[in-house]
């Protein structure tokens, strides 16, 4: 993907997951995409924040919907490096925590991902 359609992704990412929609979401991610949060560490029991997997990851993001489900993000900025897109975001609920999202692509297809929060 190019610096412009990874722009894009970030935009529609964000759009995606303000509307809730995990299968719009999931449908950037390939069948063996491996995951890293700390927030999988605490909703998918003895994962060690680990998720693999499409399927895997499906459910995690379902769990977190259903615990916050008044869930909304901002956009801060989008970094775009060879085949990587970092997202910068604000998690507007609970305590407006700062997130990255590090996306790793293989071709239109995101094959790794790691969710780090700003350590407060």
């Amino acid at each position: 993907m190019d610096h412009a359609e990874l722009r894009a992704f970030a935009g529609r990412w964000i759009e995606d997951w303000n509307a809730h929609d995990v299968e719009a979401v999931l449908s950037h991610f390939a069948e063996d995409v491996l995951f890293t949060s700390p927030t999988a560490a605490a909703l998918v029991p003895g994962s060690g924040g680990v998720v693999r997997g499409k399927a895997a990851l499906r459910e995690y993001w379902a769990a977190g919907l259903r615990s916050t489900p008044d869930l909304r993000f901002e956009m801060i900025a989008a970094y775009v490096g060879i085949d990587t897109l970092v997202i910068n975001y604000r998690n507007l609920t609970a305590s407006g925590r700062l997130v990255n999202e590090v996306l790793v692509f293989d071709g239109p297809l995101v094959v790794e991902g790691h969710a780090t929060h700003l350590d407060t």
